[in-house]
Order: structure tokens, then C-alpha cells, then sequence
């Protein structure tokens, strides 16, 4: 969800709101988590994407700036109007998809009253169309009729399995004619009747390696077709861990949208009493006598019932088991473990860019070096954080991997963008290397991140407009001679050259060497820029010369920018052309013809 300030003046009550729930704030200026320069554009993003949005501002501004994407109230997401004050919260859209009990939610943290007007939820305590959490509506129900019926006084035939309704006193009678019903199998819509699928069905899977989505979800979709049964009351797809990096499963959990588990051979094998068709071919395979009968009594639990043992396609298998009570998917089994490498650019918020926020946004757990942590603010409140000094970026690393290996959802972030001279190498170097089955089976991605070169090129001017190239000074990890090899080649290449690591409190004679191989190939006032603590309060960004470029100037904070021997100094911005005054037509002159033209 996304907590969006319109002016100054609701700052602290969208500050308070966003720590309540533990969101990010966002605004058009700092001090915000996320700064937007375009409100009509970042809330219609908001919207489109399905994001609740929480907007501390005037209701109809709210309601001007979305109207003209209003369509299908089905499809809204959840849109609340905050008084700036934090006395009122209001639901604008997406009352029925879980609008007001977010703002009861954002009322109690804010100490406000939410102004709730949807009819049946002030009349009769419950809105029809939005059932509790493991319930779902059959499609094409007509619960308007239904709710209006009973917002008339008209008692209901009421099912005892909803037992979630009979909270509500809703007057019941077992002769009426509206009949209110649980079911897990699929439903016809018809007059006076509302019928309710509970998450009862674990759908237990296999299939050949790399085998193709779309024959795995037209198994599953038959399956269910012939069985009468309702997708709504699918609680989850549930496998053997072996498939944890199998595209077909998730996709097929992604069709259903339902949550995908996973269980080990072990516990799979547990269940061989109770299968309907055990396989020696199987167990002497992964282990186990079944996988999609096994997953699926696995995940309904002791209780459960195989309603539909193992069918097979050419390369898929599926089996359905039911369990007498609601099946809660996302705690069943063991999730694919997920890291996300992450990019939080040079430390201010508004230069980390969306994906990255939505990246740890979703994680359970936070690893990295502690300065880059906290430099997330609210972002990593609440998260469960593992800190590491620096120097121990490779157990930092393995730490990470095996968090996630046991099925959480990891972020391990570093500043700039993790992909340039950080953690994101080391990683994918472990998963190489480290022989783990357990790592290999892990969703891993990058998300970028703004790099110290481009916050420092930004802040003075373009001397990235040509060919450029980084070179880290540090010895660490690569031998001195072959970074000297680098220095000289790209002092000969005339690269434009970014020094990352350039000194250290014992390492200072690298930057004086490669300034020296330098003033061979390129001219003395050639530009260079300390770019220092980019993005964080105490940044300074100065421009000096490569002859007078001293160690002193730099410690372990700075990025070192020399230009090449075309970079320009205008005495206040720096930038390197990239030919432009020779190309024909352009208003731009070279300096020589502008010589020509005054002789």
C-alpha cells in the first residue's frame, strides 16, 4: 500500500500513518521516503498497478485526479481520503475489497474516526461481496439482490459452514427462499441463492524438467472442469522441493493466484499409506512413492481426504485432496526462497528507485552492512535485520542465501547499484561454485541502484556524454600490476575514468600513481571531480585539476572522476562532448571554426 502526502501542511499526520502501518511516506518533496515530481501521475500509476492508496489531502482532489480511470468497481483498488488533521478517514473506492477495514486500520492509528458508508456494513455488520480471508463469492453471484433482500428485513437460509455470517445476526430462517451456502464444487449462479467456496482443495503437482506452463495449468484446469470442483476453493499448488526452480509450477501458482509450497522428499514419503497409486519408479527418483497424491495430502493435512488421485498429461501430473476444515496455503510447506539484491543508490531516498523500495518493501528480512540499513529509514522498520561489518562481505553473502534458502524472502542491499563493485558478483559467484542444491533452487534477481558515477556526473554536469569506463584502485582483491595495466590502457584509450576505491587509511599511493600515468597521455588541466558522501547530508562535490589533484584531497568516501582530453570545466558545470560541433548541420561550432569565422 502507498502512503501519499498531497502539501507540507499533512507531512506529520502521513509520517505518523506510514509508521503505523509500516509503509513508506511519499510526497513531492522531502523529507519522504519517496518524492515524486508528478502527483496526478504517480497516483493513476498507483492505482492502475491494484496499489491501495492512503492520500492524507482533500477528497476531491483525490477524486479529480482518478476519476477519469474509473471502470470496474470489481477491479478498484482500495482509495482512502485522510483529513490532513488525521480526524477522518474515508473510503472512496474499493469498499468491498478491503477499503473499510483498512480505514478502521489507518483510524486507529491515527486516533481518527472512519467515516464508513457502505450500506451493508452499517446494517448488517458484513459486506456479502467481501468475504473473510479463505472464502470467495462463485463468480456472477447477484449479491445485490441478496443484500437488498436482507437489508428489507427478509430472513436467509443460512448454511452452519459460514459460520463467519452467524457473527453478524443475520436473521436466519431454514424455509426462506434466499439461500446463503458454502461449497466446493462449482456453482451455477441462480435466483436467491449466494454460494460460498471455502480454500478447502490442496493441488498436489509434478512434472518433467523445464516441461511447458501452459500443458501443467491445462492439466489442472480439466482437472478440476471434470471434477466439478470450484477454483475458488483451491487453497494452494503444493510440490516436492525439488521442483522449487520449476517455471511450470509457479506459473501455475501465479494462474490460480494462489500461493505455491513446497515439502521435502521425507515428508512426502510419510504419506505413502494413504496414496492411491505409489510409484518404485518415483521413490527410486526423488525419493518418495508419490508427488502430486503426497504434496496434496501433505499440505490438506491428517484429516484430508484424496478426492482425485494422480492424472497424468504427457510430461504433468496433478491430484486433489480435500481437507474438512480451511486450508491457510501460505503457511503449509516451505515457499520458494526468494533474494533480492538490491541497489539503494547513494543513500537518499528519493534517488532509490521504486523498484528497489518494492523490492524490500516485500522482503521479511533485511542483511547487509549496517549504515546501508539504516540508511532505508522507515523502509527496513519492523523488518527482521541482519547488520555485517565491513570485510565480511562473503559470510554476509552466505548468510543471505541461507535465509532464503529456508523459504524467506531475503533483501540484501548495498549503496549504489549492487551490480558495479558489490554484493551482487559475490552471490552469483557462491551459487557457481558453492555446490548447494539448496541455493540453486533460490529465486535470485537484481534490482539496480543509482552507482556513485552517476550521482557524481549528475551533480556538476554531463562528463559522461562519451566513452567512459571505472577502475577500482583497490588491491584487495585484484593484483596491483593488473590494475596498473588498466590505469595505462584507459589513460591511452582517453576514457573518461571513474576511480572507485582510490585510497584507504593504509593504501595511499595507488591515485598518485595513476596520476601521474595520466599526465602522460592527457592534459594537466584536465578536469577531475571529488564527488564525496554523494546523496547523504554531508556531500560536497568540487572540481579540481589533474595536475593539482592531490591523496589528500580524497579519502575512503570519495569517487575520483577524471575527464578526458576533451572534458570541459565551464567554471561551473563539467561535461565531455561527444562531437556534436562536427556534425553537419548542428548550431554547435568547434572551437577552430569559430576561429575560421572571426579571421
Amino acid at each position: 500500500m502507498s502512503v501519499v502526502v498531497l502539501s507540507p501542511s499533512g507531512f506529520a499526520t502521513g509520517r505518523k500513518l506510514a509508521e503505523g502501518l509500516g509503509q513508506e511516506l511519499q510526497a513531492r518533496s522531502a523529507p519522504a521516503d519517496t518524492v515524486f515530481a508528478d502527483t496526478a501521475g504517480h497516483l493513476r500509476g498507483l492505482f492502475t498497478a491494484g496499489e491501495p492508496i492512503l492520500f492524507v489531502g482533500a477528497a476531491g482532489a483525490l477524486i479529480r485526479l482518478l476519476a477519469p480511470l474509473l471502470s470496474d468497481k470489481t477491479s478498484e483498488p482500495p482509495v482512502l481520503a485522510i483529513a490532513e488533521d488525521g480526524s477522518a478517514v474515508i473510503p472512496l473506492l474499493g469498499g468491498h475489497r478491503g477499503a473499510n477495514d483498512l480505514a478502521r486500520e489507518a483510524a486507529a492509528a491515527l486516533g481518527g474516526i472512519a467515516a464508513i458508508t457502505t450500506a451493508s456494513d452499517l446494517a448488517l455488520g458484513v459486506a456479502l461481496d467481501a468475504p473473510p480471508a479463505g472464502w470467495h463469492l462463485a463468480p456472477e453471484s447477484d449479491y445485490k439482490s441478496a443484500t437488498a433482500a436482507l437489508l428489507r428485513g427478509e430472513a436467509a437460509m443460512i448454511d452452519p459452514a459460514l459460520d463467519w455470517l452467524a457473527e453478524n445476526d443475520l436473521p436466519s430462517d431454514a424455509e426462506a427462499e434466499l439461500k446463503l451456502s458454502a461449497s466446493i464444487q462449482r456453482a451455477e449462479p441462480a435466483p436467491d441463492t449466494l454460494t460460498y467456496h471455502p480454500e478447502r482443495l490442496a493441488i498436489g503437482v509434478g512434472c518433467e524438467r523445464d516441461a511447458e506452463p501452459e500443458e501443467l495449468i491445462r492439466l489442472v484446469e480439466e482437472t478440476l472442469a471434470d471434477a466439478g470442483l470450484a477454483p475458488e476453493a483451491v487453497a494452494g499448488i503444493f510440490s516436492i522441493d525439488v521442483k522449487m526452480d520449476e517455471a511450470a509450477v509457479h506459473a501455475l501458482g501465479a494462474h490460480c493466484g494462489r500461493p505455491v509450497r513446497f515439502f521435502d522428499a521425507a515428508r512426502l514419503e510419510e504419506e505413502t499409506p494413504r496414496l492411491a497409486t505409489p510409484s518404485e519408479i518415483v521413490f527410486k527418483e526423488v525419493g518418495c512413492h508419490g508427488v502430486s497424491e503426497g504434496a496434496a495430502l501433505a499440505a490438506a493435512g491428517p484429516d484430508a481426504a484424496l478426492i482425485v488421485p494422480k492424472l497424468k498429461s504427457k510430461r504433468a501430473t496433478c491430484a486433489i485432496a480435500e481437507a474438512p476444515a480451511i486450508i491457510d496455503g501460505k503457511a503449509t510447506g516451505t515457499a520458494r526462497g526468494r533474494l533480492a539484491l538490491v541497489g539503494i543508490g547513494p543513500g537518499a531516498a528519493d534517488w532509490r528507485t521504486p523498484e528497489a523500495s518494492a523490492a524490500i518493501r516485500s522482503a521479511e528480512v533485511i542483511v547487509g552492512y549496517g549504515l546501508y540499513i539504516d540508511l532505508l529509514g522507515p523502509l527496513a522498520a519492523g523488518k527482521e535485520r541482519h547488520d555485517f561489518a565491513l570485510g565480511e562481505e562473503e559470510k554476509r553473502a552466505a548468510y543471505a542465501l541461507d535465509l532464503a534458502a529456508e523459504g524467506k524472502s531475503v533483501a540484501l542491499v548495498s549503496s549504489g547499484d549492487i551490480g558495479i563493485y558489490a554484493m551482487a558478483t559475490l552471490v552469483y559467484e557462491l551459487l557457481d561454485k558453492a555446490g548447494r542444491k539448496d541455493w540453486e533452487r533460490l529465486e535470485v534477481f537484481v534490482t539496480p541502484g543509482i552507482s556513485a558515477l552517476q550521482a557524481c556526473a549528475a551533480r556538476i554536469g554531463a562528463p559522461l556524454g562519451h566513452d567512459f569506463c571505472t577502475i577500482s584502485l583497490s588491491d584487495l582483491l585484484t593484483p596491483w600490476d593488473a590494475i596498473q595495466t588498466r590505469v595505462k590502457a584507459a589513460a591511452e584509450g582517453d576514457f573518461v575514468i571513474s576511480f572507485y576505491n582510490p585510497v584507504s587509511m593504509r593504501r595511499r599511493t595507488q591515485l598518485a600513481h595513476a596520476r601521474e600515468v595520466l599526465l602522460q597521455h592527457r592534459p594537466p588541466e584536465t578536469p577531475v571531480i571529488l564527488g564525496r558522501s554523494l546523496g547523504r547530508p554531508d556531500e560536497t562535490v568540487t572540481v579540481t585539476t589533474l595536475q593539482a589533484l592531490s591523496v589528500d584531497q580524497v579519502d575512503m568516501m570519495t569517487l575520483v572522476m577524471v575527464g578526458s582530453s576533451e572534458t570541459r570545466f565551464t567554471g561551473k558545470h563539467v561535461y565531455t562532448p561527444r562531437g556534436y560541433a562536427g556534425k553537419a548541420g548542428t548550431s554547435i561550432r568547434a572551437d577552430d571554426k569559430k576561429d575560421e569565422a572571426a579571421e
